[in-house]
């Protein structure tokens, strides 16, 4: 992790003291773990010129976070950036937290500069690694870090104990300004970063490479993250094997493989044991392909960290990886993804909930937004991309979250309309313009469209990649749930057939799933947790497209099992002071 300088601070003097303190001391007690986010521009120099980003605590990737499963986590978010900012913890459930979610105007309003928000949740439930990232478009480039939850004290791994524990975290970089990103479409990256660092592919930063020291016959737990923002990414270890036990802190049968393949925000842990000659070895990663030319695809260089071996002959030559390439790129990232089981009877495992009360088919994909007047665009007939989800293009909420107009029964901000299915059936797959049906379905409705499902429900979920503008894989990430991956297919999911190969035993559990390009994905989840929670594409260049619905789960019978009150301190977009007076108030706030 490298760290920069500060800039000087806008903080009043004795609350910046105060949080100073406790930034060097990260105070952790038996079940409260404490942490400080100082949300500052720095100047940085991961190739080869100087770049100002938002940074948490002047270091790129931000500061790794431990708790054990059952503690408490408080972070005190301060910014003295130029940014607004929400920081959302990506996969924690929030159970009875869901105003700690940290979604952009889905949750809360954002941070403003000068301001500060304290996070406090549980973390219960769930062990593995996790991610922490800005949740406002483009800032996760920078911001974010490594969520690490061990068992609780005295409850061991379901796998022998590691030599050591390692994160690792990958990222995108370019050399622009982060505003420069909001263009559409994004531009390319002009470099990955392993744990910040750009490694030998570069000739200026040919000396910063990360580095991880082994000792033969020792087994280290590598904790895998990808924080990239656009990028799914091939990670690979020359000459080694490694054994996967955890994705998205969810305990896997363990699965050997010499590759493995993590979409944006997705997390893998995998034990690699120093099993070879002692030497250097490349691990390595590399950009996966799935989109159609039409979509600017990312550099296709490989970035290099590497495995040093202790007692090796650092002027050696390293032993180097071959990366997927070409049309197996699919095939690979499809058999890692597929074949990954969940571990039956681990901790935190539950069984499948075989009975369904909600059915959704869900198109997802490209289409087009029309340009505006007087405007040039470079989409395909001379429109700007548009995301579609059924047909419809979410609109981020600009007045108010969208949780407080829920909280609050504020109209105007979003509809409870969204569609189960979409509202043309069609070859999904092979997607073609026959006639004028076909021809709208280039255009998705723009709107704030919300499903709301029952307390303790269960949901089924049919996620079906269309080919409206490219078939590519998207990844698919559900806030404030895991879910079980009963399946992956290519082509038109088909109901008679593929449904019977479901598989109700033992699927992988997730919160990030990667759908594949001109195929589909089933889903199942239990909605127990009442609140706003967004179900989005966590491709940062896909949120602003509107690739993005959101799930309000009602409240149960319950206080336990009802949406709380938010905290006094929540951020807010409007100081009209009858917005928060009643929940009952109903102020209309479409104009």
């Amino acid at each position: 992790m490298k760290t920069f300088s500060y800039h000087r601070s806008t903080m009043p003097l004795p609350i910046q003291a105060f949080f100073i303190a406790l930034l060097f001391s990260s105070i952790a007690s038996a079940a409260i773990v404490e942490h400080v986010f100082n949300v500052e521009d720095v100047v940085v120099k991961p190739l080869c010129q100087e770049q100002m980003i938002p940074s948490v605590n002047r270091s790129l990737p931000g500061p790794t976070i431990n708790v054990r499963e059952g503690d408490t986590l408080v972070v005190h978010v301060i910014t003295n950036s130029t940014y607004n900012i929400t920081i959302h913890w990506h996969g924690v459930f929030q159970r009875n937290t869901p105003w700690m979610d940290g979604a952009n105007m889905i949750s809360q309003c954002p941070i403003q500069p000068g301001y500060n928000f304290t996070y406090r949740f549980d973390i219960t439930g769930q062990e593995g690694t996790l991610l922490w990232h800005a949740h406002v478009v483009n800032l996760r480039a920078t911001l974010h870090g490594a969520i690490i939850i061990r068992p609780r004290s005295g409850r061991p791994y379901p796998f022998p104990k590691p030599y050591k524990e390692v994160p690792i975290i990958f990222a995108q970089w370019w050399n622009v300004d982060l505003a420069v990103l909001q263009l559409r479409p994004a531009p390319i990256a002009d470099a990955f970063l392993i744990n910040g660092l750009a490694g030998d592919t570069y000739s200026c930063s040919k000396n910063r490479m990360y580095n991880l020291k082994v000792v033969q016959g020792k087994t280290y737990l590598l904790r895998i993250i990808n924080a990239a923002l656009n990028t799914h990414l091939f990670f690979k270890i020359a000459n080694h094997n490694v054994t996967v036990v955890a994705i998205d802190a969810a305990y896997t049968t363990p699965y050997v493989t010499d590759v493995m393949i993590l979409t944006p925000g997705q997390t893998v842990d995998a034990l690699l044991t120093a099993d070879q000659p002692i030497g250097l070895y490349y691990m390595t990663i590399s950009a996966y392909i799935s989109a159609h030319p039409i979509v600017p695809v990312p550099t296709d260089r490989t970035i290099n960290g590497l495995i040093v071996y202790e007692g090796a002959t650092l002027n050696s030559s390293p032993a180097v990886p071959t990366m997927p390439g070409g049309m197996n790129q699919i095939s690979t990232a499809h058999r890692f993804s597929s074949n990954i089981t969940s571990l039956v009877g681990g901790p935190h495992w539950t069984p499948v909930p075989l009975h369904v009360d909600e059915k959704m088919f869900i198109t997802m994909g490209l289409g087009l937004d029309p340009c505006p007047l007087g405007t040039k665009c470079i989409g395909p007939l001379g429109q700007r991309y548009a995301g579609s989800l059924n047909n419809r293009t979410f609109g981020i909420p600009q007045t108010l979250s969208l949780q407080e107009a829920y909280f609050y029964n504020i109209s105007g901000i979003y509809t409870d309309d969204f569609p189960n299915q979409p509202p043309l059936k069609f070859d999904y797959a092979n997607f073609e313009v026959t006639g004028d049906n076909e021809y709208k379905m280039l255009f998705p409705e723009r709107k704030t469209s919300v499903k709301k499902l029952k307390f303790n429900s269960t949901v089924e979920v049919v996620v079906q990649n269309t080919g409206i503008i490219t078939s590519e894989s998207h990844p698919m990430h559900l806030h404030g749930f895991n879910f079980y991956v009963l399946g992956y297919g290519f082509g038109n999911y088909d109901p008679l057939n593929d449904e019977r190969k479901l598989n109700l035993v033992n699927p992988q559990i997730r919160n990030t799933v990667g759908v594949p390009p001109g195929g589909w994905v089933v889903l199942r989840f239990i909605a127990d947790n009442p609140g706003a929670w967004m179900f989005h594409c966590h491709m940062d260049a896909h949120l602003p497209y509107g690739i993005i619905m959101t799930f309000i789960v009602e409240n149960g019978p319950t206080p336990e099992t009802s949406l709380q009150p938010p905290p006094s301190n929540l951020p807010q977009c409007s100081r009209d002071p009858k917005i928060y007076e009643s929940p009952t108030t109903n102020t209309d706030l479409s104009y």
